[in-house]
């Protein structure tokens, strides 16, 4: 019998590149309830928390995400992992889906598709949340390790890099561990030239564009993404 699922959703409000998009409004919503909402709408997934550091500036994140009902843990801004780990560590996860909020339609489906996947094969690390070595638009799905691994990543990680970025230690020392991952079972959505995520200026202006809803499907938002095509190639395959 397996444990509970718990996402971890990392967020903060002082992104360098585009300061406030936590905040940012979104067809009637900000952004991060987007994230709230698309993550809860997984049927695997046993409980939702959000990561925030613990400085001023992320008050008003957590003030609103609680409104909305969200779980919240605050934690260092600098040590990303060891925030990560401990709000996974709160909440007695066995199986610990990461969720980045700059994904916006992040989609329930496409984190149950990794989960099962998961389950189904001996990996200690698995994805599905960007497009190497699969064919997932880049913005759509999660990252996912069972527990122990995650705190044996606290234990071991020593580099800022490391700290900072939470799955680094795996990749920069990939011979050691065993990574998976997995496409699409919905063809519709197989778009790996698709960039769904928030992290300029100029994603937002082109997110502002889509004719999209918190409710839509993974295939829902990928057709709403290729009829406002940003590139040439969006243009030749939508």
């Amino acid at each position: 019998m397996t444990g509970a699922v718990v996402a971890v959703v990392q967020a903060r409000m002082d992104a360098s590149r585009l300061p406030n998009k936590m905040m940012l409004w979104l067809k009637g919503m900000p952004v991060v309830e987007w994230v709230y909402r698309r993550v809860t709408m997984s049927g695997m997934v046993d409980h939702v928390v959000f990561a925030l550091p613990d400085t001023r500036s992320n008050d008003v994140l957590e003030d609103f995400l609680t409104g909305v009902g969200a779980s919240v843990f605050r934690g260092s801004e600098t040590d990303v992992l060891g925030r990560f780990y401990q709000a996974a560590r709160v909440h007695e996860a066995e199986q610990v889906v990461r969720v980045c909020a700059d994904n916006p339609f992040v989609c329930g489906s496409e984190i149950d598709r990794l989960i099962e996947f998961f389950r189904e094969n001996d990996y200690d690390y698995a994805y599905n949340h960007i497009p190497r070595n699969n064919r997932y638009p880049d913005g759509l799905g999660a990252e996912i390790v069972r527990f122990p691994l995650l705190r044996r990543l606290e234990e071991a990680a020593v580099e800022a890099s490391h700290r900072e970025h939470i799955f680094n230690y795996i990749w920069d020392n990939r011979d050691n561990f065993r990574i998976g991952t997995c496409d699409p079972l919905d063809e519709k959505i197989a778009y790996p030239h698709l960039k769904l995520d928030l992290d300029t200026p100029d994603d937002y202006a082109w997110l502002l564009r889509l004719q999209v809803r918190p409710d839509m499907s993974a295939r829902e938002v990928v057709s709403a993404a290729l009829s406002y095509p940003r590139s040439k190639e969006d243009e030749k395959t939508g």
